[in-house]
């Protein structure tokens, strides 16, 4: 039984510091063939964690087991215990392997990488269509938007505590009006709310304690800001477009996953949720489709102009966006789609080229 202990916990350490140069070669991989944005989801790999879990804990089991026998702890019972024991976590250790070894072939692979950052934003956005406006009412329009409340901190709204805020609006009798939604860059010279008095005199305000409600950080998460997933994935696209990598495979796969995300948000958005005003002292903006437009297309058109693979698959993609969505939708995406052939028209050179450029274009068909 000692010796086996020592093969065990000789071998678990081996393998727990084998698993984390994987780990850390393939964190690398990600950030440098994709884009440094999609670190955060790559680290937070379930089946990794879970499985350098398994062997250093494995690790620490038999160091235990191995010291309680030289101190002689256990009698007949507890070696046949010990051995039970033995036996289901070396399966454990064996079956977490063999799952490891799957993932790991695959973490920090390109392709990995983009259907981590898509599903990530597919969950976002999934999220924010049942709650538009986080649980509070539309920002109604005054002539007077009250007393703006400045930020003391510089850097990216990770979180809004919308709760504590509702609590403070309660309790001074006001209504708080958000200018900024996670994701939004704040600094001291842009206000992050306004606070608007109901008996129309100015309240007490604990600046202090609004400005705890929000978790600001120096970069922006995905778990709240559906835009910063569609801006991680142009990122890998202009990667991908880059004179220096030249692989238009990959954004014209990218350009899949817009459209795949924009039929997600277009679609269920036609869907009318029952609205549950949980804050309604809390007036929260909408995101501006025409800002997720830019955030997803716009670099694509800018780093891919001269590419004509990558400019028909994109206005195919405004085709298929401008057809499931509504009026307003549909002139954005006309907008965006004569702006990306513009682009093209100024770097491919070949008439054909163009010419099916053209034909392709949805501003140009109508």
């Amino acid at each position: 039984m000692k010796i086996c202990f020592q093969i065990i916990s000789g071998v678990m350490l081996v393998i727990a510091i084998f698993a984390v140069g994987s780990m850390l070669s393939a964190f690398s991989a990600a950030s440098s063939s994709a884009t440094p944005r999609s670190f955060q989801l790559i680290v937070s790999d379930d089946v990794s964690q879970n499985a350098l879990s398994v062997y250093i804990g494995s690790f620490i089991f038999s160091i235990v087991a191995e010291i309680a026998l030289k101190n002689g702890f256990y009698g007949e019972a507890g070696y046949f215990i010990l051995f039970v024991l033995t036996i289901i976590v070396f399966t454990i250790v064996i079956l977490t392997f063999l799952r490891w070894v799957e993932r790991i072939s695959k973490l920090g692979r390109l392709e990995h990488t983009i259907k981590k950052v898509e599903g990530a934003t597919v969950e976002v956005i999934k999220k924010r269509l049942e709650e538009p406006l986080m649980g509070g009412v539309p920002i109604k329009k005054r002539t007077d938007k009250g007393i703006a409340v400045f930020s003391n901190q510089i850097g990216y709204i990770k979180y809004i505590n919308v709760d504590s805020l509702q609590d403070f609006a309660k309790t001074a009798d006001v209504i708080i009006s958000l200018n900024c939604m996670p994701g939004t860059f704040t600094s001291p010279d842009k206000p992050i709310l306004f606070v608007i008095s109901q008996q129309g005199k100015s309240p007490d305000i604990d600046k202090e304690r609004l400005n705890k409600a929000f978790v600001i950080d120096n970069s922006r998460s995905f778990y709240d800001d559906p835009r910063f997933g569609l801006i991680a994935l142009s990122e890998i696209a202009s990667r991908a477009l880059s004179p220096g990598i030249n692989d238009p495979g990959t954004a014209i796969a990218i350009i899949g996953s817009h459209v795949r995300l924009f039929v997600l948000w277009l679609e269920k958005g036609k869907k009318i949720y029952p609205q549950k005003i949980k804050y309604d002292r809390i007036e929260v903006p909408e995101i501006a489709l025409d800002d997720i437009f830019y955030d997803a297309f716009r670099p694509i058109a800018r780093d891919g102009a001269g590419n004509i693979e990558v400019m028909l698959r994109l206005q195919k993609a405004f085709t298929t966006i401008a057809f499931i969505g509504s009026d307003e939708v549909k002139e954005i995406t006309l907008t965006h789609s004569l702006d990306a052939y513009q682009r093209a028209e100024l770097v491919i050179e070949n008439k054909r080229d163009l010419e099916m450029l053209k034909e392709e274009c949805p501003q140009t068909k109508n």
